[in-house]
């Protein structure tokens, strides 16, 4: 298809039968005196945790790994500029979601206050465009904002620089070396870690439904497996019995009819394997307090 076809008579729905790509560049900036977030990329000690941090927000915002990547970070003075390239429509969907709902800050600021050791609740803001388009002046229309992003085409490969911190994070997260043989009954191993096996507690709770968001239901799916009360239409049921009370709501009576049925047997690590399962790493993490790596 011709880049300069009239994408203003495309739909939504007929994009989504046409193969799917386009660029957008996110700009953050921190408003929070305790980091300046350009300057903390430049540093080549914090540098890789910025990394970490925008790839686990993006985890966290477009369901998983698939449909996209990050192509460049760059100086935008104020702001850091991350250029991502998307190839398939339903993550970029999500991603323009999150942002207009505010939960892409709100993740972003969670992994950078946790990464870096820095107090909960730093503001963000943030800037999206795509080619010459500002999307924040039309971020109300998805099906518009999705048309640019498509007709903004990447002008480059992947940044040598990006390539070098995804390899990074990627050897961050080699599998145990360690056998289950070596592992004791009351623990479990995570990111070649051992960590108590304890049962899970009303601040698990809590952690786990502020900050699982949209995903608690692939939580749920991976759960059900060895949990009786999760089965069927239980999860579905759950969705739709809170629905009103919102995600924050579900996900916390996820946990807690998990509990609730499985007793003494509802062990922290039968939820990070979930979470492992559900490709959700960065949740794994988050429950687990894991500080960044010297």
């Amino acid at each position: 298809m011709d880049i300069n076809t009239d994408l203003s008579k495309l739909t939504v729905s007929s994009l989504n039968d046409r193969a799917w790509s386009g660029c957008v560049v996110l700009f953050l900036r921190c408003c929070s005196p305790e980091l300046d977030l350009l300057s903390c990329y430049k540093d080549q000690q914090e540098k890789f945790s910025i990394f970490k941090a925008i790839k686990l927000t993006l985890t966290d915002v477009a369901g998983g790994l698939d449909g996209y990547e990050i192509l460049k970070l760059h100086d935008a003075d104020p702001f850091l500029g991350v250029e991502l390239k998307f190839t398939e429509i339903v993550p970029c969907r999500r991603f323009l979601d999150s942002y207009v709902s505010g939960s892409l800050l709100q993740f972003f600021s969670q992994h950078v206050s946790r990464l870096l050791s820095l107090p909960d609740g730093l503001g963000m803001n943030a800037t999206l465009k795509a080619g010459t388009h500002t999307l924040d002046h039309s971020i109300q229309d998805p099906e518009l904002c999705l048309q640019h992003i498509y007709q903004s085409q990447p002008m480059r490969l992947r940044d040598d620089e990006v390539t070098q911190l995804e390899q990074q994070l990627q050897n961050s997260y080699i599998p145990p070396i360690q056998t289950r043989k070596e592992v004791p009954k009351n623990c479990f191993l995570f990111q070649k870690r051992l960590f108590d096996d304890r049962p899970l507690t009303a601040g698990d709770q809590q952690r786990f439904a502020s900050h699982v968001g949209r995903d608690w239901k692939r939580v749920g799916r991976a759960l059900q497996k060895n949990c009786r009360a999760l089965k069927g239409t239980a999860i579905d049921n759950l969705a739709y019995e809170y629905e009103r009370e919102g995600l924050y709501e579900q996900a916390y009576q996820l946990l807690g009819r998990f509990i609730q049925s499985e007793g003494r047997n509802a062990k922290l690590g039968r939820l990070i394997s979930a979470l492992e399962e559900a490709k959700l790493i960065s949740m794994a993490e988050i429950m687990l307090d894991i500080q960044p790596r010297e």
